[in-house]
């Protein structure tokens, strides 16, 4: 069974903050009177959770309302991201942890984990968790990229030590879900199928951030969770909320707990310390004598274990179709308005499930059969033993060809701290790229070209120099062709 969001996710104690009614009602002692205790609060009836997805280095900004108003949130990391463009580095997540903010594990590479197998969900789990605890994290809370799970997937979360799972779109709002419940129970049937309110957007107003608490307080109260992304006030992305709309939330929900409404962490409302860190499954062996690529003529699924790639300021349409070199599928894209950067259609960035093994210290033989109008080259990222993808080298350029041409080359040596592998061939202008057929060989063991004289082959020209992508890349649900 798939979950996706909108999806269930459950719960268990809720931590109760600050039951602040003492009974002291005063007392006669010897004909003492006791002191009248300060007046109470009300009783804790509703809690809320404040998450935030991805590790966007934008969210670093909601840190001074969240201190102003007292409040402590759950961060979801994946720590394949941690230090790429765009996102936090160590260094904050060290600054958010001292603040007294919770991390959460988010996977690796974020994948759709319900869409790989269970090894490879199971890698990506536990694997981040362990990544996160090294660099000195308490990690206990989970939540699923694109709130995508299975019963297996949910096993493997608990498995992998974490307390809870959370997914998105099961509490009732304008959004969706009108007959499901208003609030997650603070002690959930289900800890890792946690019920959240759909993810916040850039359609969500004030009123609808405050209306999710309401709707709770006035149905017998909960809990109610939100889910942030980017928080920027230049419409950044379609999932940001303004930091002006985000401060003004948490100053109107600091004001709700004299009804009994307050904020804890997810890790804190679910309790129990951290538990032993789980090794996930081994990443496959590495690559050798035979074709290290899977499905390299791209004819199963949409195609599987492919992602497209890319970067700069150009726009690329992508497509799978013919003609081929073999088979009936292969890779074309059509690049327009191109000022700088590339795209490609490249093997998934993953752990071990799609992405090919490698072994440092050895050089590997790369091969793609294509047809382009203008000049091509390989473009190649490296998987480092934490699972982070980073961009690596480039080949030197080959020619425009009109007929299937093969592209081989062998690449330097693999350094230290390295153990997986993606790469392709990549456009890098206006014009057409179509390509079939990848392969990757250890090059001490790589099989003799085709002796087929009826086809042609290119060595790169030398003497053109490479163009490699200047930043990280790192795919978006988007990317994921499968």
């Amino acid at each position: 069974m798939l979950r996706r969001s909108p999806s269930p996710p459950r719960r268990r104690p809720a931590v109760l903050g600050a039951l602040a009614v003492v009974a002291a009602a005063a007392v006669s002692l010897g004909g003492v009177v006791a002191a009248v205790p300060p007046p109470a609060q009300a009783a804790t009836r509703t809690v809320v959770s404040l998450t935030f997805d991805d590790g966007n280095a934008n969210q670093m900004s909601v840190l001074p309302a969240l201190k102003s108003n007292g409040m402590k949130a759950t961060f979801y990391i994946p720590s394949g991201f941690v230090g790429a463009t765009g996102h936090m580095t160590r260094a904050n997540l060290t600054t958010l942890a001292r603040a007294g903010h919770e991390i959460g594990g988010h996977t690796v590479n974020h994948p759709d984990l319900a869409q790989v197998s269970v090894d490879e969900a199971k890698r990506q789990i536990c694997t981040d968790r362990k990544n996160l605890a090294s660099w000195g994290f308490t990690v206990r809370s989970f939540a699923y990229p694109f709130a995508s799970s299975t019963p297996e997937v949910e096993k493997a979360v608990a498995d992998c030590g974490y307390r809870s799972g959370r997914l998105l779109g099961d509490i009732r709002s304008r959004f969706g879900c009108p007959e499901c419940s208003y609030a997650e129970s603070t002690r959930p049937a289900a800890r890792f199928a946690l019920r959240a309110l759909d993810q916040v957007d850039a359609s969500w107003t004030l009123d609808d951030l405050k209306q999710g608490v309401l709707n709770a307080e006035s149905n017998g109260g909960g809990w109610v969770q939100y889910t942030f992304h980017d928080v920027c006030a230049d419409a950044c992305s379609d999932l940001a909320v303004t930091p002006t709309v985000f401060s003004q939330f948490v100053t109107w929900l600091k004001a709700r707990q004299a009804t009994g409404t307050v904020v804890r962490t997810i890790g804190d409302v679910i309790g129990g310390t951290a538990k032993p860190l789980v090794d996930g499954p081994a990443v496959p062996a590495p690559t050798g004598a035979t074709n290290g690529i899977v499905n390299p003529s791209m004819e199963v699924g949409a195609p599987d274990c492919w992602m497209r790639g890319g970067w700069g300021t150009n726009t690329p349409a992508f497509e799978t179709g013919s003609p081929a070199h073999t088979g009936v599928i292969s890779s074309g894209i059509a690049m327009t308005g191109y000022v700088d950067g590339d795209a490609k259609l490249l093997p998934q960035f993953d752990l071990g499930q799609c992405s090919p093994t490698v072994t440092p210290g050895k050089t590997y033989t790369l091969r793609e059969w294509y047809l382009a109008s203008g000049v091509t080259q390989f473009a190649v990222y490296l998987r480092s033993t934490s699972g982070a993808w980073s961009y690596w080298t480039s080949s030197p350029w080959y020619a425009a060809a009109t007929e299937w041409t093969e592209a081989d080359w062998t690449t330097p040596v693999i350094p230290e701290g390295y153990n997986g592998i993606s790469f392709a061939l990549t456009i890098f202008g206006n014009g057409t790229l179509r390509t079939d057929d990848l392969a990757l060989y250890d090059s001490s063991g790589a099989p003799p070209l085709s002796p087929d004289l009826s086809v042609t082959r290119v060595a790169p020209d030398a003497a053109a120099p490479p163009q490699g992508p200047v930043e990280v890349f790192r795919p978006t649900e988007s990317d994921v062709t499968e």
